[in-house]
C-alpha cells in the first residue's frame, strides 16, 4: 500500500515514473507479476456473460451510486464531485438471481458495489462446512481485497434476488490513477480503511464458528 500511495503523490505532482513515463499499470499487471497465468484470471467481461448480466445507464448506475455512498459512514468522505468524475470508471449492470458474481478460490481483478437487490457472502471451508459470512446490502462492496492486492478470493457472492451492481476493474482502476491520481488516493485510502473493518468482523466470526 505505500508503494501505491507514494505513486499517488507522484503523479498527482505532475511528476512522470521515471522509466518510460508510460501511464500507470499498477492493477492491471500485478497478478502477473505474481506469476498467476493469465487463463486463471476471471475478468468482469467473462463474468457478465457468465451471469447473464445486462448493461444498465450510467445515469441510472451513478443516481444509484451517489445516493448510496452519501449515506456512509465511509464513503461520504468523497463529495458529490467526486463520485461524479469516479463514475465514469465504473460498470453498471443488472444480474439475475441465484449468479455467482464472484466465486472462492478464483482470481479476480474487479470489485462490485451492490446498488440494488442482496448478494450472501459465503465461504466452504477446508473441512466441507459452508458458512455464511453475510448477507449484504446494497451500498456494500464486494472483492476490493483482490483488486488491491491481487490475491485469490476469499469468498463468493451470489445473488439472492435480481440485482443491480457497480463494477471497478484494474483496467479502469489504472486509468482513474492517471487520469485523476488524487481521486485514485481517496478511494483506495477508503477501500482500505473499510476492508480492514470487514475483515476484523469476519475474522470474529471465524474464530466463534470454531469454538
Amino acid at each position: 500500500m505505500k508503494g501505491i500511495l507514494s505513486l499517488l503523490r507522484r503523479n498527482t505532482r505532475g511528476d512522470k515514473p521515471p522509466e518510460d513515463q508510460t501511464d500507470s499499470v499498477l492493477f492491471s499487471t500485478a497478478f502477473a507479476s505474481q506469476g498467476v497465468d493469465a487463463s486463471m484470471l476471471v475478468p468482469w467481461e467473462a463474468r457478465a456473460v457468465e451471469v447473464g448480466a445486462k448493461r444498465l445507464p450510467p445515469s441510472r448506475g451513478g443516481k444509484l451510486l451517489q445516493a448510496l455512498w452519501a449515506k456512509d459512514k465511509y464513503m461520504a468522505h468523497l463529495d458529490t464531485d467526486a463520485v461524479e468524475r469516479m463514475e465514469r470508471f465504473f460498470e453498471f449492470a443488472a444480474v439475475p438471481a441465484n449468479r455467482d458474481v464472484i466465486r472462492q478460490e478464483e482470481y479476480g481483478n474487479f470489485m462490485v458495489v451492490l446498488l440494488t437487490g442482496a448478494i450472501a457472502v459465503d465461504r466452504l471451508q477446508p473441512w466441507g462446512e459452508q458458512l455464511r459470512l453475510a448477507e449484504t446490502r446494497p451500498g456494500d462492496i464486494l472483492g476490493e481485497m483482490s483488486l488491491l492486492d491481487s490475491g485469490i478470493r476469499f469468498s463468493a457472492c451470489t445473488t439472492l434476488i435480481d440485482s443491480e451492481i457497480a463494477v471497478l476493474s484494474a483496467e479502469a482502476m489504472d486509468d482513474m490513477m492517471t487520469k485523476d491520481p488524487q481521486l485514485a488516493a481517496s478511494l483506495i485510502a477508503l477501500l482500505a480503511r473499510k476492508l480492514s473493518l470487514r475483515l476484523r468482523v469476519v475474522s470474529a466470526r471465524l474464530s466463534d464458528n470454531q469454538k
